[in-house]
């Protein structure tokens, strides 16, 4: 079964992850002075993860939880979620995670299973814990649970499918009996005006995009904008944007498109030598070394 290995995910993620009938995907972290952060992104299923070495900084639904090898981490469905690796940490961090779709799970049936717990917990109705630190009282049971669902995944024997099926209701299972109430009315405002926000980024990163084009999003002045998305994102909202762009313009160069001035158009950069000197900076080298080094 193949692991995939990425350094970030950018806002509402439209990648598949796994397949359609079998909505299930391994991705493996590394957090390093190269790639210091995965950007606050969200996505209908949900992830399971253990740290498996160093430490750093979640941020779930506005909550910041700091995490250490051997932690265990839950994200809901649909939760605003990124890691960045903590203030002066010199290692590496490196987590394992399965995402999966509760449909997976029996969520888009209707049985008892899926409207008394599984829609539920997609509609944040409820929340589960989302940090399960060897102190936890679950916590020995999904770390077991966990070493299993990582023993079937990699080797896919007959039926695994099942078995992993049976392991991740367990996790559920458990968490529910820990659940708490639904997040309040003020966080999931907050949380879907930003969702709102990247979203109309991610559509239109590549036309020029205004302060008071986004503050109009979200009923608020331009100052009160910048201060809202400052306060969530840990930077501005014309620094987010130009670190999309450039995330975008590497799945260009990436794809084979070798023309640097196409693909700083294509991205948004209508200026060549600010996209050089914003390249580099993120990078470390220039977009002509990148692209060699990729050929």
């Amino acid at each position: 079964m193949k692991k995939h290995y990425f350094p970030s995910m950018e806002q509402k993620e439209n990648a598949k992850h796994g397949e359609a009938f079998f909505p299930v995907q391994k991705y493996m972290t590394r957090l390093a002075s190269d790639y210091p952060s995965v950007t606050i992104h969200w996505h209908e299923e949900a992830e399971l993860t253990l740290i498996t070495g160093g430490s750093c900084i979640y941020q779930i639904d506005f909550v910041e939880y700091e995490v250490k090898e051997g932690d265990i981490l839950f994200v809901p469905p649909l939760l605003l979620h990124s890691i960045t690796r903590g203030a002066g940490e010199e290692a590496e961090t490196y987590s394992e995670t399965y995402v999966f779709h509760m449909n997976f799970l029996g969520g888009n049936s209707t049985d008892i299973c899926s409207t008394r717990y599984l829609t539920p917990i997609m509609n944040q109705e409820f929340s589960l814990p989302c940090l399960i630190t060897p102190e936890h009282p679950a916590y020995a049971s999904l770390r077991k649970i966990f070493g299993q669902i990582t023993s079937l995944y990699d080797k896919a024997v007959t039926g695994y499918e099942l078995a992993l099926k049976s392991l991740f209701l367990q996790v559920v299972f458990l968490l529910l009996q820990y659940r708490g109430g639904n997040a309040s009315p003020g966080a999931r405002v907050s949380s879907d005006k930003l969702k709102q926000v990247l979203d109309y980024i991610e559509l239109h990163y590549a036309e020029p995009i205004s302060v008071s084009d986004l503050a109009k999003l979200c009923y608020f002045s331009d100052y009160h904008f910048m201060r809202f998305f400052k306060k969530h994102m840990s930077m501005t909202c014309v620094e987010y944007i130009n670190n999309l762009r450039l995330e975008k313009s590497v799945e260009l160069f990436e794809k084979g498109n070798t023309s640097i001035l196409d693909v700083s158009l294509s991205v948004g950069f209508r200026n060549l030598s600010y996209f050089h000197r914003a390249f580099k900076k993120k990078y470390h080298v220039t977009p002509h070394s990148f692209i060699k080094e990729l050929s």
